[in-house]
């Protein structure tokens, strides 16, 4: 599927992808592909249904074909000027047909969702003893090495290892829950990126990405170099969080005064929110069977989670006209919207729309407040 410069390749089977069949390819209308920094990633292909010929005459030829069923892997692999970039990997969990009609031809879409819907069909119990999250963590993605998942698995700051006789983790539930779990104590991320290569992926467990280098820069105001169809800011005095309690330590048996501390995470902006704010929101964390060095942990975690959304910008581009694509949960600089709002941002999520001619992304940033904290931005 060529879009301009830009040429989409689509891989569809059960087990082991294979090139799409011509035939589906040219009656492919539309691609959509979402992918964030905090929830699975998901995918869409609109598909013309036509009923024509003599498969035509008992069903729609895409329904009985051996293509595009339940739970089959689909590998969407985006080539921009010469430079092939895997978009997504993953599995169809659903299936919707739109007879023909006086205002439109049939359509068959296909949704479905990265390989973490894998991780997410079994509850199970087991113990893990003598390990810490970043440990079990490891041992959970490389469950699924069948699937081409690599982990990358970021330890926290604090690492509280038990002994068995004092503590055993235990998990409840599904592995794609026990990991956000774990995740969302330490205000760290779970996520899966497909690539670099087709059929594989890394599983990435740990702090949102603030360092690397950014994508080139979103210009709005800036004369010819304009590169941003719509952005918008908006700012939320009630995102930051500090967070404060009482925790009995298991270790000692004595009841700990636990707080978080500003932020340990690289700064974004010059002036975040849980720094300047006069009327900073407080949240209580209570709980026993913690020492204190996790109990610290878990209070700083929710307090650095709660930043990310002091300042958000949503917006939409044009791919031709940017001539890169937003690296989701990585960085990208913005450039004309003035010194509170230019700086580097994390790109939350992305959201490609593909057809023929035509390549959108939808795009949301956040950061801890305003203020840029570099002069210039990659253009």
């Amino acid at each position: 599927m060529a879009l301009l410069s830009t040429y989409l390749t689509v891989l569809l089977g059960p087990t082991v992808p294979v090139p799409a069949p011509p035939r589906l390819v040219e009656n492919l209308q539309q691609v959509q592909v979402t992918m964030s920094d905090s929830a699975r990633s998901g995918f869409q292909l609109v598909i013309a249904a036509g009923r024509g010929g003599p498969a035509g005459a008992l069903d729609h030829p895409l329904l009985t074909e051996r293509y595009l069923q339940p739970f089959d892997r689909v590998v969407l692999v985006l080539t921009l000027h010469g430079t092939p970039t895997v978009l997504m990997d993953g599995v169809i969990t659903h299936r919707e047909l739109t007879p023909g009609s006086t205002s439109g031809s049939a359509t068959f879409t296909v949704t479905g969702e990265d390989l973490g819907v894998l991780m997410d069909l079994e509850e199970r119990t087991a113990e893990y003893p003598a390990q810490d999250e970043a440990a079990i963590a490891a041992r959970l993605i490389l469950r699924y090495a069948r699937y081409g998942l690599v982990p990358r698995v970021v330890p926290p700051p604090v690492i509280d290892l038990s002994l068995p006789i004092e503590h055993i983790p235990v998990q409840r539930g599904t592995d794609l829950a026990q990991l956000t779990a774990m995740a969302r104590r330490f205000g760290y991320v779970f996520h899966i990126t497909p690539g670099p290569l087709p059929l594989t992926s890394t599983a990435y467990w740990g702090p949102p990405t603030r360092v690397g280098r950014p994508a080139p820069a979103l210009s709005v105001d800036f004369g010819p170099a304009t590169n941003v169809e719509q952005l918008a800011f908006r700012s939320d005095a009630l995102a930051a969080t500090q967070v404060r309690g009482r925790v009995q330590d298991r270790l000692t048996d004595t009841v700990i005064q636990v707080r978080s501390v500003g932020s340990t995470r690289p700064p974004l902006a010059a002036e975040p929110d849980w720094l300047v704010n006069r009327h900073l929101r407080t949240t209580l964390l209570e709980g026993s069977g913690m020492t204190a060095p996790q109990a610290f942990s878990q209070a700083q975690g929710r307090a650095e989670a709660s930043n990310d959304g002091s300042l958000t910008v949503t917006g939409r581009l044009d791919t031709e006209r940017y001539g890169a694509l937003l690296p989701a949960r990585g960085l990208v600089g913005v450039r004309g919207a003035g010194w509170s709002h230019d700086g580097l941002y994390h790109v939350k999520q992305v959201t490609h729309s593909i057809a023929r001619g035509r390549h959108t992304q939808e795009f949301t940033l956040t950061r801890e407040g305003v203020g840029s904290t570099t002069p210039v931005v990659r253009p």
